[in-house]
Protein backbone atom coordinates (compact mmCIF):
# COMPACT_ATOMS: atom_id res chain seq x y z
CA UNK A 1 0.00 0.00 0.00
CA UNK A 2 1.39 3.27 -1.16
CA UNK A 3 1.60 6.52 1.08
CA UNK A 4 2.09 9.47 -0.61
CA UNK A 5 2.77 13.10 1.05
CA UNK A 6 3.23 16.33 -0.39
CA UNK A 7 5.11 19.00 0.74
CA UNK A 8 6.37 22.52 -0.18
CA UNK A 9 3.29 24.57 -1.00
CA UNK A 10 2.83 28.04 -0.12
CA UNK A 11 1.79 31.56 -0.85
CA UNK A 12 3.85 33.26 -3.87
CA UNK A 13 3.85 36.33 -5.45
CA UNK A 14 3.06 36.01 -9.36
CA UNK A 15 5.46 35.26 -11.54
CA UNK A 16 7.59 33.76 -8.60
CA UNK A 17 8.42 30.09 -8.73
CA UNK A 18 7.78 27.33 -6.24
CA UNK A 19 9.07 23.87 -5.79
CA UNK A 20 6.63 20.80 -4.99
CA UNK A 21 7.58 17.50 -3.61
CA UNK A 22 5.61 14.52 -2.91
CA UNK A 23 7.50 11.64 -0.94
CA UNK A 24 6.22 8.07 -1.62
CA UNK A 25 6.35 4.86 0.86
CA UNK A 26 5.22 1.59 0.96
CA UNK A 27 6.10 -0.08 -2.50
CA UNK A 28 8.82 0.07 -5.36
CA UNK A 29 9.01 3.74 -6.66
CA UNK A 30 10.04 2.79 -10.06
CA UNK A 31 7.25 0.52 -10.67
CA UNK A 32 4.51 3.78 -10.59
CA UNK A 33 4.22 6.34 -12.84
CA UNK A 34 3.78 9.66 -10.60
CA UNK A 35 0.85 12.47 -11.44
CA UNK A 36 0.53 16.00 -10.41
CA UNK A 37 -3.18 17.61 -10.35
CA UNK A 38 -5.16 20.19 -9.01
CA UNK A 39 -8.14 21.68 -7.76
CA UNK A 40 -8.72 25.30 -7.89
CA UNK A 41 -11.56 26.98 -6.39
CA UNK A 42 -14.65 26.03 -7.61
CA UNK A 43 -13.10 23.72 -10.27
CA UNK A 44 -12.92 20.06 -10.58
CA UNK A 45 -9.85 18.47 -10.55
CA UNK A 46 -7.41 19.42 -12.93
CA UNK A 47 -4.28 17.28 -14.18
CA UNK A 48 -1.42 19.18 -14.64
CA UNK A 49 1.07 16.78 -15.32
CA UNK A 50 2.35 12.93 -15.44
CA UNK A 51 5.87 11.00 -15.69
CA UNK A 52 6.78 7.63 -16.29
CA UNK A 53 8.12 5.32 -14.14
CA UNK A 54 11.42 5.53 -15.27
CA UNK A 55 11.13 9.15 -15.99
CA UNK A 56 11.77 9.20 -19.39
CA UNK A 57 8.31 10.33 -20.54
CA UNK A 58 6.18 13.23 -19.58
CA UNK A 59 3.24 15.20 -20.33
CA UNK A 60 1.78 18.39 -19.25
CA UNK A 61 -1.62 19.45 -19.48
CA UNK A 62 -2.22 22.47 -21.62
CA UNK A 63 -2.13 25.65 -18.93
CA UNK A 64 0.69 24.65 -17.45
CA UNK A 65 2.88 23.50 -20.43
CA UNK A 66 6.35 25.25 -20.68
CA UNK A 67 5.56 26.51 -17.06
CA UNK A 68 5.67 23.54 -14.60
CA UNK A 69 8.42 20.53 -15.46
CA UNK A 70 7.41 17.19 -13.46
CA UNK A 71 11.10 15.01 -12.58
CA UNK A 72 11.71 12.26 -10.67
CA UNK A 73 14.52 11.05 -7.83
CA UNK A 74 14.24 7.01 -8.16
CA UNK A 75 16.88 6.45 -5.86
CA UNK A 76 15.14 9.31 -2.84
CA UNK A 77 11.39 7.53 -3.90
CA UNK A 78 9.94 11.26 -4.78
CA UNK A 79 8.93 13.11 -7.08
CA UNK A 80 8.80 16.84 -7.77
CA UNK A 81 6.92 19.38 -9.59
CA UNK A 82 8.62 22.56 -10.19
CA UNK A 83 6.30 25.67 -10.81
CA UNK A 84 7.58 28.52 -12.28
CA UNK A 85 5.94 31.94 -13.62
CA UNK A 86 3.33 31.35 -11.64
CA UNK A 87 -0.29 33.22 -12.15
CA UNK A 88 -3.11 34.06 -9.70
CA UNK A 89 -5.04 31.13 -11.62
CA UNK A 90 -2.27 28.37 -10.46
CA UNK A 91 -3.90 28.79 -6.98
CA UNK A 92 -5.08 25.43 -6.22
CA UNK A 93 -4.79 22.71 -3.79
CA UNK A 94 -1.89 20.08 -5.43
CA UNK A 95 -2.08 16.58 -5.26
CA UNK A 96 0.16 13.54 -5.82
CA UNK A 97 -0.87 10.59 -6.94
CA UNK A 98 0.49 6.92 -8.80
CA UNK A 99 -0.71 4.86 -10.86
CA UNK A 100 0.37 1.38 -12.68
CA UNK A 101 1.54 0.68 -15.19
CA UNK A 102 1.23 3.52 -17.23
CA UNK A 103 1.37 7.24 -16.91
CA UNK A 104 -1.81 8.98 -17.57
CA UNK A 105 -3.41 12.32 -17.63
CA UNK A 106 -6.62 10.43 -16.49
CA UNK A 107 -7.50 10.47 -12.79
CA UNK A 108 -9.45 8.12 -11.93
CA UNK A 109 -6.47 5.72 -13.33
CA UNK A 110 -4.55 6.30 -10.35
CA UNK A 111 -5.28 4.17 -7.58
CA UNK A 112 -3.32 6.48 -4.48
CA UNK A 113 -3.54 9.99 -3.47
CA UNK A 114 -1.36 12.35 -1.27
CA UNK A 115 -3.99 14.59 0.88
CA UNK A 116 -2.55 17.82 -1.33
CA UNK A 117 -0.61 20.88 -0.84
CA UNK A 118 -2.07 24.41 -0.59
CA UNK A 119 -0.35 26.55 -3.06
CA UNK A 120 -1.38 30.05 -3.12
CA UNK A 121 -0.42 32.95 -5.74
CA UNK A 122 -1.12 36.84 -5.29
CA UNK A 123 -0.77 39.50 -6.99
Amino acid sequence: QLQLEESGGGLVQSGGSLRLSCEVTGGIFSRYAMGWFRRRPGKEREFVATISGSGDWTLYGESVRGRFTINRDNAENIVFLVMNSLKLEDTAVYYCAATRPIATRIDSEYDYWGQGTQVTVSS
